[in-house]
């Protein structure tokens, strides 16, 4: 959304908000919102680490199906159940205004609980020797990403989908690069999905141009940084 003066019908100039985009027609918003509900960022990280289980040919060899299913249910319940429950619970209490989260003053205790799953998610895989160190990277870029997140949230309300993608898309780069194999579709796969991601996000949602980009930037730089310090 941009702001621009306007009169209105008292003669009175007033700022309004207008959309960067053009009013889409509805089947185009019904697949946005679709697009942006399967690609959630509670979503997201938990694909990675089936992708990581289930896909890749080497990281998860010799595990049983069971050590397998162990790990997969760990990241649900610490990147999907939990965060959706605190939001459940903290739109019970009333202490947000709607469990979508359209407004900053909304975002910042789920962006800071939301932190602590991750944080303790990533802790606990730091601290397991047969978890590969690309998914412990994995796991400390998206704590990093969120704590980032909660600072920008005072200046502009940055795409959590966009924070996501970021992520995403910074890690399986890292993954095409780190492997002799080729992972060119896995990388190709990847971009599509960020692509598809923020393009939805700008058709189904009031986030502005500025806001999709900032959350891409800072999911990038934070997968970065993981990949040089964690």
């Amino acid at each position: 959304m941009t702001t621009r003066l306007a009169v209105d019908e008292q003669h009175e100039l007033k700022e309004i908000n207008v959309p960067e985009m053009p009013q889409q027609p509805a089947v185009l918003r019904i697949m946005a919102k679709i697009i942006s509900v399967l690609l959630h960022p509670l979503f997201i990280p938990v694909y990675v680490v089936w992708f990581l289980l289930y896909v890749q040919p080497y990281y998860y060899a010799g595990f049983s199906e069971w050590d397998k299913s162990k790990i997969l249910i760990s990241a649900i319940l610490m990147y999907t159940f939990f965060p959706l429950v605190t939001v459940g619970l903290l739109k019970a209490l009333k202490f947000i205004d709607s469990i979508f989260l359209k407004t900053q003053r909304d975002r910042i205790i789920p962006y800071v609980v939301c932190g602590i799953w991750y944080f303790w998610m990533w802790y606990v895989w730091h601290n397991l020797p047969d978890i590969p160190a690309m998914q412990v990277k994995f796991g400390f870029a998206i704590f990093l990403a969120s704590s980032i997140g909660l600072i920008a949230n005072s200046y502009l309300k940055v795409s959590m989908h966009a924070l996501a993608a970021g992520v995403l898309l910074m890690f399986m780069l890292t993954l095409s690069m780190a492997q002799a194999v080729d992972t060119a579709m896995y990388l190709t796969i990847a971009i599509l999905i960020t692509g598809l991601s923020c393009t939805a996000r700008l058709i189904a949602s009031d986030h502005s141009q500025k806001e999709i980009y900032t959350g891409l930037f800072i999911g990038i730089i934070s997968q970065l940084v993981s990949n040089w310090f964690a």
